[in-house]
């Protein structure tokens, strides 16, 4: 699905707004730097380093947003300070942090799930969301604001026995979530978290190809037939999400758990 820069209905509600994207390189972070931008938004765009993360930086100047890289691995702290380092001194503040990088490790049986993938899931998808934000919540607090939107899932809210590590990765998003923004609260620091379904991204790719190597397109009928509206989600959609939350069209929102995934959890 093809993506444009152009100005939404809703108008240009990050205007002269710093917006830090991480796992900026893939699908949801992607629609999401877009996004931001469009609606005027400076992005500091963060994933490990390589010509995805340059892509799109370079779609967004090219599209005549304003936007910075800044490689890193969110498991390293060092490297997390230095993203947050990056955005202050090229744009003097923070208002908006979308907690995004996430992977989906191994699909198979609890009991052969190898260690250090597990370990993996829980670094990238928990550690990462809380170094986030511990090295973001001092400078929002210093200016006197500012929101955070942590990517849960749906397999966070439910079991998730083939996908045990990211599962419970995903509880914990949702738990670090609630935490904060009793936490931050005080510091008019608004804190939620977003929990899609399954998405027309590279990781659910990667999970269907898991779930059943010889038949993954069999895996994709069956979830879309599981999801109410008859689809998979688009990576847009996510990001118009996560944008209202971090937008003030949502300033009194804190501490929520908000889905997008076609109905699939009103079953």
């Amino acid at each position: 699905m093809a993506t444009t820069v152009s100005a939404p209905i809703s108008g240009r509600r990050f205007e002269g707004k710093v917006v830090i994207v991480t796992g900026a390189a893939g699908g949801i972070g992607r629609a999401a730097c877009l996004r931001f931008a469009s609606e005027g938004a400076k992005v500091v765009a963060v994933d490990l380093p390589g010509p995805a993360l340059k892509a799109i930086v370079d779609e967004l100047k090219a599209a005549g947003g304003e936007a910075i890289s800044a490689a890193a691995d969110v498991t390293q702290s060092a490297q997390v300070k230095g993203y947050v380092d990056a955005a202050k001194f090229s744009f003097g503040r923070i208002d908006a942090l979308f907690n995004n990088a996430g992977i989906e490790g191994w699909v198979g049986p609890s009991t052969e799930y190898p260690e250090e993938i597990f370990d993996k899931v829980l670094a990238v998808n928990v550690k990462g969301v809380w170094l986030g934000m511990k090295y973001v919540v001092p400078v929002m607090r210093e200016q006197g604001g500012g929101a955070i939107v942590n990517t849960s899932s749906v397999a966070g809210l439910s079991g998730t026995p083939t996908i045990i590590a990211y599962g419970a990765s995903k509880h914990a998003v949702i738990g670090l979530t609630k935490s904060a923004a009793i936490e931050f609260g005080g510091d008019q620091i608004r804190v939620n978290a977003v929990c899609p379904s399954p998405i027309e991204t590279r990781m659910m790719r990667s999970l269907e190809r898991g779930l059943n190597p010889d038949d993954p397109e069999a895996v994709h009928r069956a979830a879309a037939a599981n999801i109410p509206l008859g689809r998979y989600g688009e990576p847009e959609e996510v990001a118009a999400l996560a944008a209202f939350l971090c937008s003030d069209d949502a300033k009194f929102i804190s501490g929520g758990v908000y889905t997008v995934d076609g109905g699939s959890r009103a079953r």
